[in-house]
C-alpha cells in the first residue's frame, strides 16, 4: 500500500497521530487507536485517508484511496468551471491624443464592454502636460459619456501619479445578449426566399 502522497494527503501507515475520530459509511464517528482502523482497512482492502488534517482528532474515512482522488479532482473541476473571470483591458490615452485616435479607442473599449470584459481607462501625462490635468480630465468626461450605453462606471476617475483612470464594467445582461444576438440565425433576405420558392 502507498504511503505518502506528492497531494499532502496522508494514508495508511503516514498517519501517525492516535487517536483519530473515524468516520463510517453510515455517517457514524468514532475515536479510535490509529493501529486498529489502519487493521481495519487492511481488511477491507481499502485505504486509512486523512480527510480532516486540522480537526483535533484528525478525521480519517476508510476508503479507496485512488477512487477518492479521482473525485477531489473531479469536484476542483467543476467548482473552476463555475468561476466566472472578468477580464480587464487596458486603454490608453494621452490629453494630446487625436480625435480619430480617440475615437478608435473609445470603439475599442465599447466591443470589450459589450464581449463581457472590464474595461480601465488610462490617461496619461508626460512632463508639462500635468500642468493641464484639465485637458485629461474633459476627455475622461467625454469617454464616460460616450460609453455609458455600453458600460457602467465602477471606479471614477482617479489620479494616481502621473495617470488619471476609470474602470468600467460591462451592463449586465449586455455579454449574454450579444452572445445572442451572435447566435441567432441570420434572416433570409427576400431574393433568397423567392429563389427556394
Amino acid at each position: 500500500m502507498p504511503n505518502r502522497q506528492n497531494d499532502g494527503i496522508r494514508i495508511n501507515e503516514d498517519i501517525r497521530i492516535s487517536p483519530i475520530r473515524l468516520v463510517k459509511d453510515e455517517g457514524e464517528a468514532i475515536i479510535i487507536e490509529t493501529s486498529k482502523a489502519l487493521q481495519m482497512a487492511k481488511d477491507a482492502g481499502l485505504d486509512l485517508v486523512e480527510v480532516s488534517p486540522n480537526a483535533k482528532p484528525p478525521v480519517c474515512k476508510i476508503i479507496n484511496y485512488g477512487k477518492y482522488k479521482f473525485e477531489q479532482v473531479k469536484k476542483a473541476k467543476a467548482a473552476k468551471a463555475k468561476q466566472h473571470v472578468v477580464k480587464l483591458k487596458e486603454i490608453k490615452m494621452h490629453p494630446k491624443t487625436a480625435e480619430n485616435d480617440y475615437l478608435y479607442r473609445i470603439k475599442q473599449a465599447s466591443e470589450f464592454l459589450q464581449d463581457g470584459m472590464k474595461v480601465k481607462l488610462i490617461m496619461q501625462f508626460r512632463g508639462r502636460e500635468m500642468a493641464h490635468m484639465d485637458y485629461g480630465k474633459r476627455l475622461m468626461e467625454r469617454a464616460k459619456e460616450e460609453l455609458a450605453p455600453f458600460g457602467d462606471l465602477e471606479m471614477d476617475s482617479r489620479v494616481e501619479g502621473n495617470t488619471m483612470l476609470s474602470i468600467y464594467s460591462p451592463k449586465r445582461g449586455a455579454a449574454s445578449a450579444k452572445k445572442q444576438q451572435d447566435a441567432a440565425p441570420k434572416p433570409v433576405t427576400a431574393p433568397e426566399a423567392a429563389g427556394e420558392a
